[in-house]
């Protein structure tokens, strides 16, 4: 077999035809300082559209040759208009914008419509990454209207189709949101990743995300799906990439936020950044605590940052970030359905307590040989820890004052992704080519014992190996390499086809042993997993009429064996010693683009199909498998590959701009945008008569989401109404609920969120109400933490923010 290096030289060299396909590209710049201008509106013909990005750059691709109407808009400066003839293939054209002088409101009415807009696309190229023919989603967090103090999901996704979110604490300490009937776990089936770099416990053996950047620090979030498997890793759910902001084109901007609101809601973010001749530096910090609606939930939480970056030269650039997170939550558990039902404010756990503690670091390196060729590394390590506390014995089991289950986590990963694209050119069409190498090696340890009887946040292990315990070890090592090159068919039709192989080596080395029924029960775990992965990709554009796109992609997807699949426990769960990997693909066919102007759409249909899905199957010890006479006929939880699954939906975003499609009023902005997803996913194969034909849990049929939002000079306001439908919470469909609330039916739910923004000069007041009508619901059922049980949504909870710029 051709080792890593040979395979990528030899594929580096490969060379593919293109025909012509017009280009324009240039950048915005400032007229009296001249520094780059980003989030800058640029628009052709009212129906293409770009943001300008950090570096004030654009690119427009897949064009006609003509003549178009050039326009570019952006807060504080004059608009600028002008006709451009586009007969080159690569045009490059360079914006300059005047700063408006005029008085302070009459400056707040530019630029108003787009403010409206925080969903857009990514471009197909960008920086060293393919995305064409790619279905994607780019939210722009300074338009969002939303309560950025608890990272609230509902408000910031809403406008990305198919996401099912699950509400597990109040004050956003932990994103968790799936897709296309993947579990919204920690986002463990998205590759997630911050400023490009990977940010979850460890991306193949544990890919849970217990850190989420604070809303305020973020410039925009990245979303591709499955696609996104060939560049960015093998997970089924695709790319989650949390791009933060910069340092602004000034030697100094501070910014200072406080929030306060319902359950004694305290939030404080601040941040300052800047740029002075060859750097640019960008830092904050932001503490964050709540008492819960819920008793025995208080909270807190801080986060701090720090980027530099350094222009050495037109050529060579260096980067620095360092991010810091720690947290401590009481956790009040689960109920079950009688008590939620009855007092959903209830809380049958006292003792229980969650704390993480997340190191992030990471040195970029981007070098430009030319205005074709780009390079760009990445080091990143993780160093970071996790511990759970309390009392999991099923929630229908009254608290006897026993003593707590205590679980400890270290995580310590060190990786570098170097990516290498370049432009090149058959005759004068442009193709681009992308190469990259990934290696990353994790260490992670895993601890659990029994803890003292008492109440508080101690935790500390009492008498660990006396009568119960375990302890493992799980080192993974991953090496790969990937391929994707876009091809100009014509002027038309664009192709990308791309491969990704993998080398992954994961292992288990631990043990597991209790006092069952004065049974000493014992098992030792020793296990190691080496293999070869290898994942194709095709997509395909067709640009070929005004303002718009059709898209159709298919990509292979990969998930390892987690080690939570690999790791006994407690007595309840065997491991198959057969376990293997999950694997399948992703198919995407859709419709996007702007309609006269005003109508912009992303239409798709997509198929999953998901092989050896690993579930636990309940079944019982006998005389032949009881390892001690103490679980004789006892149940336990057998964790296999319980078979194969498909999902068949449609996702569709639609946005009006109301008042632009009949006046050419520039004060006010009225957008409306229906978000909906319609998809049913079935176990087409098991082995398991209980589950073959059955529905896949975690995945209702119908998610929607529709908004209004008004813009009037400096005011703007969004009421969001979100709807989703009943799902089942276990494989085997299990609809009347169990005694301990693991397994039942979770009912369709709807929640209206209300949001308004005002600026004033160097102030913005945002203030808002989530869940306005009060509902009483739940999106999940947890097996361990936080519950086990019913986990209650927020009742309805006000907050008022003030930010002060200087």
């Amino acid at each position: 077999m051709l080792g890593l290096r040979s395979l990528y030289i030899i594929l580096f060299c490969c060379v593919f035809t293109a025909q012509a396909q017009h280009v324009f590209k240039g950048a915005v710049v400032d007229a009296l300082s001249s520094v780059s201008i980003p989030n800058a509106h640029v628009k052709l013909n009212d129906s293409y559209g770009v943001v300008s990005d950090e570096n004030g750059r654009f690119e427009l691709s897949g064009l006609s040759s003509g003549t178009y109407l050039l326009e570019v808009s952006c807060v504080g400066f004059k608009g600028f208009k002008k006709q451009i003839n586009l007969t080159k293939k690569v045009l490059y054209f360079d914006v300059v914008l005047q700063p408006n002088v005029l008085e302070l409101s009459q400056v707040d009415v530019l630029g108003q419509n787009e403010r409206l807009t925080n969903i857009t696309r990514l471009r197909s190229i960008e920086g060293t990454a393919i995305y064409a023919s790619k279905k994607n989603e780019v939210i722009l967090m300074e338009s969002t209207l939303a309560n950025k103090a608890t990272n609230n999901s509902r408000q910031v996704y809403a406008k990305v189709p198919g996401l099912n979110i699950w509400e597990s604490d109040g004050l956003g300490l932990q994103l968790e949101i799936g897709a296309r009937g993947l579990s919204p776990h920690r986002t463990s089936n998205f590759n997630t990743r911050q400023n490009g770099y990977d940010i979850s416990a460890d991306a193949l053996g544990y890919p849970e995300s217990y850190y989420t950047p604070p809303s305020e620090a973020i410039q925009k979030i990245e979303i591709v799906r499955g696609a996104a498997s060939l560049q960015y890793g093998t997970q089924f759910g695709g790319l989650l990439n949390f791009r933060l902001k910069k340092g602004v084109n000034k030697p100094l901007e501070i910014i200072a936020r406080q929030t306060l609101g319902s359950f004694k809601l305290q939030n404080t973010f601040v941040s300052l950044g800047g740029s002075k001749g060859k750097w640019n530096y960008y830092s904050f910090y932001q503490k964050k605590s709540r008492n819960g609606w819920r008793p025995n939930s208080n909270s807190e939480a801080q986060t701090a940052f720090s980027s530099v970056q350094y222009q050495a030269n037109d050529h060579l650039g260096f980067g620095l970030e360092f991010t810091h997170m720690d947290y401590l939550a009481q956790q009040p558990g689960g109920l079950d359905d009688a008590t939620f039902l009855s007092k959903p404010d209830t809380s049958l756990r006292a003792r229980n307590w969650f704390r993480v503690n997340w190191n992030i670091a990471a040195f970029t390196v981007d070098y430009k040989f030319n205005e074709r060729t780009k390079l760009n590394s990445r080091t990143f390590g993780l160093w970071s820890s996790r511990d759970a506390l309390g009392v999991l014995d099923h929630i229908d089991w009254p608290e006897t004052g026993q003593q707590r289950d205590l679980l400890l986590a270290k995580f310590n990963n060190f990786g570098n992704e170097t990516r290498l694209i370049r432009r090149y050119l058959i005759g004068e069409s442009e193709s681009v080519f992308l190469g990259g190498i990934r290696w990353y090696r994790g260490f992670t340890v895993k601890e659990q014992g029994l803890a003292d009887s008492g109440s508080n946040a101690n935790f500390s292990f009492e008498n660990k190996l006396d009568h119960y315990g375990s302890y493992f070890e799980f080192p993974s090592l991953n090496k790969a390499v990937f391929v994707e090159n876009l091809v100009r068919v014509n002027d038309c039709i664009s192709i990308t086809p791309g491969f990704r192989y993998d080398r992954i080596v994961t292992e288990s080395d631990g043990f597991f042993h209790a006092l069952v029924n004065d049974s000493l029960y014992y098992t030792n775990n020793c296990k190691k997993l080496e293999r070869g992965i290898f994942l194709a990709g095709l997509g395909a554009s067709y640009k070929c009429f005004v303002g718009g796109e059709t898209y159709a992609n298919f990509s292979q997807n990969y998930r390892a064996i987690n080690f939570n699949d690999m790791q006994v426990i407690n007595s309840n769960i065997v491991i198959d010693p057969d376990l293997e990997d999950e694997k399948g693909f992703n198919i995407d066919l859709g419709l996007r683009g702007m309609a006269w102007g005003v109508l912009e759409y992303d239409l798709s249909v997509f198929y999953l199909n998901y092989s050896n899905r690993i579930a636990y199957l309940s079944k019982y010890y006998t005389e032949d498998t009881a390892p001690t006479p103490g679980l004789l006929y006892t149940s336990y939880r057998f964790s296999t590959n319980i078979g194969d699954s498909k999902t068949l939906g449609i996702e569709s975003y639609v946005s009006w701009n109301v008042f632009k499609s009949f006046t050419d009023i520039e004060t006010q902005a009225l957008n409306l945008f229906l978000n909906t997803s319609f998809q049913k996913g079935t176990y087409v194969r098991s082995d398991e008569p209980s589950i073959k034909g059955k529905r896949l849990e975690y995945n209702p049929d119908m998610n929607l989401k529709f908004g209004l939002q008004y813009q009037y000079k400096s005011f703007a306001s969004s009421l969001l109404y979100s709807y989703t439908s009943s799902q089942f919470a276990d494989a085997q469909n299990t609809i009347s609920p169990t005694q301990n609330a693991l397994f039942g039916e979770i009912p369709s739910y709807s929640v209206l969120d209300l949001s308004t923004k005002y600026e004033k000069e160097r102030f913005i007041i945002e203030a808002g109400v989530n869940n306005l009508l009060d509902r009483s619901y739940f999106t999940r059922r947890a097996t361990g933490y936080p519950g086990p049980g019913i986990i209650p949504s927020d009742k309805r909870n006000y907050y008022l923010s003030l930010q002060f710029k200087i």
